[in-house]
């Protein structure tokens, strides 16, 4: 499973799910141009698009899978260019954006394969010396999340895959496979964070940002 076959459940809840995990735009403004292209894939109904709009950049670009989360975004922030996506795909020419970001997009991606390929479509969009910027989770260590890796590894093959009760499949990452899934990208920064889960729990996380090689 991944985020094309959740895109009901995204849907279901565009209107309710607040989205919590926080941009640097420190990182931002060291590294991207304000007339930068820059991407949000998996961008839900634009709130970190909007940060960036509210700073000052404006040649922004936003993909999601659900519908909904275009529509909300599209009645919130009627100035940001807002679209649906498919298939791992986006939607730019090759070598043609600054920065992509991927906010708490890879927990909704459970399988590495589709997680390379995300990541591959990324290399393939990004200009030479572009940047990514992720934003996503690590494995816990508390009695809640490890219950709930024991009950689920067998079923998704993959220790940090779990259920929530509402339907969602997302997946908590170990850090060595973060450092596999971003090797093409020489690491300008990396931050363990803890931050608060869009349920309201609380969660070990990082902040990747990483230039493409060549």
């Amino acid at each position: 499973m991944d985020i094309e076959n959740q895109t009901d459940y995204w849907n279901k809840v565009s209107n309710d799910k607040e989205f919590t995990t926080r941009l640097d735009m420190s990182l931002i403004d060291k590294f991207v141009d304000k007339e930068a292209l820059i991407v949000d894939y998996g961008c839900g109904y634009g709130r970190t698009l909007n940060e960036l709009y509210l700073h000052g950049y404006r040649n922004l670009l936003g993909f999601d899978y659900a519908s909904a989360m275009i529509q909300r975004g599209q009645r919130e922030y009627p100035y940001l260019n807002l679209q649906t996506c498919q298939d791992n795909k986006i939607a730019c020419e090759a070598d043609s954006v600054s920065l992509v970001i991927l906010f708490a997009v890879l927990t909704c991606i459970i399988d590495n394969d589709k997680q390379e390929e995300l990541i591959n479509e990324i290399i393939r969009v990004l200009k030479p010396g572009g940047m990514i910027y992720i934003n996503d989770f690590l494995i816990n260590s508390d009695d809640r999340n490890l219950e709930r890796y024991r009950m689920y590894a067998g079923k998704y093959n993959t220790y940090g895959v779990f259920e929530l009760p509402e339907g969602a499949v997302l997946r908590h990452h170990e850090e060595s496979w973060i450092t596999t899934l971003t090797e093409q990208f020489k690491k300008e920064h990396y931050q363990r964070i803890t931050f608060q889960t869009m349920n309201g729990h609380t969660s070990n996380g990082f902040i990747f940002m990483g230039r493409k090689k060549g």
